[in-house]
């Protein structure tokens, strides 16, 4: 009994290997299969993903409450856990052990659930709506305001917070159920960010240790400047507003107007992350504001507004910003919601004319490669059932 157990283990590690040093494109050819959710869910992979996430969760709320701006971070959550599980599995060979092999379905998985960590951080409303219920924003915002009362203060707690968030996060999972299959197989619609995400996790498979320990070492050394550089600036720091966090980059008087480099690492990396269009945006925007708008409305103290109230009173200095600036962004958000719809329909409409139209050459289109029909069966194989998802919809939305 121990014997065939011990060889169905061989077997089983044997077939993960062969599976693991496939070629590229050896995969559309039917020479492996895509093992099952239960084999690429790992506890290793689920400690790894709670440590990214987590590293990630801070990231994501310091870059939210600082600059309300957090990029995407998916194509360095598939690096760091390529790093991490191949550095424990070099470890433990080294001293004897023998693991599983590490898959590129299980560090999709631990990339997917590390986003889904620092997702909750930045969608779950950590650095906006939820920590604005407390009592601390409610006077801040004027206690005589009109429109703040006193009932809608709620204090941050784990339990009714945690349960919050399982909801909302549950309902956004099941609307997805039955809108995945008619996204990605009938439109083929195509993600930027998870495409990345795939063709970098397939490279670290496909073309072997080399071109993972170049991209390791290239973010070790950035690494180590980063976390030295801050290290650095904490060293040299006296009390708040003294160092390189606040230097006067273009003199005192724009300092008082907080026109200062801070020297921090985080914000360069979100701004190579970022489109120059978005970087160029915001410096736009912040030279017209503090540069120009808030000192010209600052002059008016007294006249548009009390000059016995503080700076951060909605009905002071700071009401004008809050009100200004989410005019703009309101403005420019419905305006794009409302042509995303527009162009969607139209290429819906479109795509299902020419199907109807042409149907002998929709049908051949579909079943073209044999690579389209694999990963159509693959991606569909292993679904959660499509009344789960509307009874799980309408269950949590009634809850909420």
């Amino acid at each position: 009994m121990d014997n065939t157990e011990t060889m169905t283990e061989k077997k089983e590690i044997k077939g993960e290997n062969l599976e693991e040093e496939l070629p590229e494109g050896s995969e559309s050819s039917g020479l492996g299969r895509t093992p099952p959710w239960t084999r690429q869910l790992t506890v290793r992979g689920v400690v790894v993903s709670i440590v990214i996430g987590a590293i990630y969760s801070i990231i994501a709320m310091k870059l939210n409450l600082t600059t309300g701006l957090v990029p995407n971070l998916n194509v360095s959550a598939a690096l760091l856990a390529f790093v991490f599980i191949r550095t424990w599995t070099k470890m433990l060979h080294r001293a004897g052990y023998v693991t599983r092999p590490f898959t590129r379905q299980e560090n999709t998985m631990i990339q997917t659930c590390a986003v889904a960590c620092y997702s909750i951080a930045v969608g779950g409303g950590f650095a906006s709506y939820l920590l604005g219920l407390n009592r601390r924003t409610y006077e801040l915002s004027g206690v005589d305001a009109e429109g703040n009362s006193p009932k809608a203060v709620k204090e941050p707690g784990l339990g009714w917070m945690t349960g919050y968030l399982f909801v909302v996060c549950f309902v956004g999972l099941f609307v997805l159920i039955p809108l995945r299959k008619i996204l990605i197989v009938d439109l083929k619609l195509t993600y930027p960010s998870g495409l990345a995400t795939a063709v970098l996790i397939n490279g670290f498979h496909s073309q072997g240790d080399k071109l993972a320990k170049k991209q390791v070492r290239g973010f070790m050394k950035c690494f180590s400047f980063s976390f030295l550089w801050g290290f650095f600036q904490w060293f040299y720091k006296g009390k708040d507003g003294c160092g390189f966090a606040q230097f006067p980059t273009f003199g005192l008087q724009a300092w008082e107007q907080t026109f200062f480099f801070d020297f921090g690492m985080t914000f360069v990396g979100a701004g190579m992350i970022c489109s120059h269009l978005v970087n160029l945006s915001l410096l736009f925007g912040s030279v017209i504001s503090y540069g120009i708008m808030w000192p010209l409305i600052d002059h008016h103290k007294g006249d548009w507004f009390s000059d016995g109230l503080e700076e951060s009173s909605m009905k002071s200095l700071y009401g004008y910003k809050a009100f200004i600036s989410v005019a703009l962004i309101l403005g420019d958000g419905l305006y794009n919601i409302l042509k995303i719809m527009f162009v969607t329909i139209i290429n819906i409409h479109g795509k299902m004319k020419n199907r109807n139209q042409n149907p002998a050459a929709a049908e051949e289109d579909e079943s073209k490669t044999l690579e389209g029909k694999r990963q159509n069966e693959v991606f569909l194989r292993e679904s959660i059932p499509l009344w789960i998802g509307l009874a799980g919809y309408g269950l949590f939305s009634v809850w909420l």
